[in-house]
């Protein structure tokens, strides 16, 4: 028995060594997956982190140009926003391309665009109470220029045309109606 286990025990050093490294080899593998997805996850983090500063860096950016600059044109504005926010993200640590750096302040100015268009279309719109007012202003004084005008018009035709003495009585159709105008 003892040279059976001599003999075989070269083999089952052999297998157990195989198996130690195949496992090994498998253990390896599913760490450096998992590597590689940790530094995907980390990246993208990092880099949604990086894009907040520099559109908030941007923002501070065409604010300044925009304040600092009033009478200059849009391209100076653009310029000196793009410079500031340059500056800024080099503090920071941040290397960015010219290119999105540009297309952050455009969006900053996008942003401040759209905020003043709702700003000024909900100003521009009238309170609805002044409206009513208005809107019965205006019947009313409508109504007085017509009542004004049918007097005119009846005034006219009574002095003008001679009355004729007519057979049949004339009927006005039930839904030609007239209502009395009335103001408030």
């Amino acid at each position: 028995m003892q040279t059976i286990i001599e003999t075989v025990q070269p083999y089952v050093n052999t297998i157990v060594t195989a198996a130690a490294g195949v496992l090994t080899a498998f253990v390896l593998g599913g760490l450096n997956k998992l590597k590689a997805k940790v530094n995907v996850w980390l990246e993208a983090r990092t880099t949604a982190a990086q894009r907040e500063v520099i559109y908030k860096i941007a923002g501070e950016g065409f604010a300044f140009a925009q304040t600092a600059f009033k009478e200059a044109g849009g391209e100076r504005k653009l310029q000196e926003a793009l410079q500031y926010t340059t500056l800024r993200l080099a503090e920071q640590g941040i290397t960015v391309s010219a290119v999105e750096i540009r297309s952050a302040v455009e969006k900053a100015y996008l942003e401040y665009k759209a905020k003043t268009k709702s700003l000024l279309a909900t100003e521009a719109q009238p309170n609805e109470e002044a409206a009513k007012v208005a809107a019965k202003e205006a019947v009313s004084g409508l109504a007085a220029k017509l009542n004004d005008f049918l007097a005119q018009a009846t005034a006219e035709v009574s002095n003008t045309v001679p009355v004729q003495v007519q057979s049949e009585p004339i009927l006005a159709p039930a839904e030609s109606a007239q209502t009395p105008v009335t103001t408030e």
